[in-house]
């Protein structure tokens, strides 16, 4: 198990430093970060925490999962690692190399 805890469920409203405190009950939080969306800024309703060691992100999940923050029942689980993104923009291969040298 790793130290790296997702937090879904947050309500929009909830600040970093909030989180932090929230895990702070229940061991040493390394980092804190919620998850925005990068244009508007507003929060995505998730996070991550970080914990000090493995035993202490194991009693926050157990503590805090289906626990209530501001109304909204929070989803407490060890951290997946970030699958790797495909498709989209710079993806690879795609128009390159179509032959027939210069055009103009």
């Amino acid at each position: 198990m790793g130290s790296k805890i997702y937090v879904g469920g947050l309500p929009y409203s909830t600040a970093e430093q909030e989180l932090a405190d929230l895990f702070g009950q229940h061991g040493s939080v390394q980092s804190a970060k919620i998850i925005t969306d990068k244009y508007t800024g507003q929060s995505r309703g998730f996070g991550f925490v970080e914990m000090g060691s493995d035993d202490e992100a194991k009693t926050a999940i157990e503590a805090l999962n289906g626990t209530e923050l501001g109304g909204r029942s929070l989803t407490v689980n060890e951290a997946k690692p970030q699958a790797p993104r495909t498709g989209g923009f710079g993806g690879g291969g795609g128009s390159g190399g179509r032959g027939g040298g210069d055009r103009w």
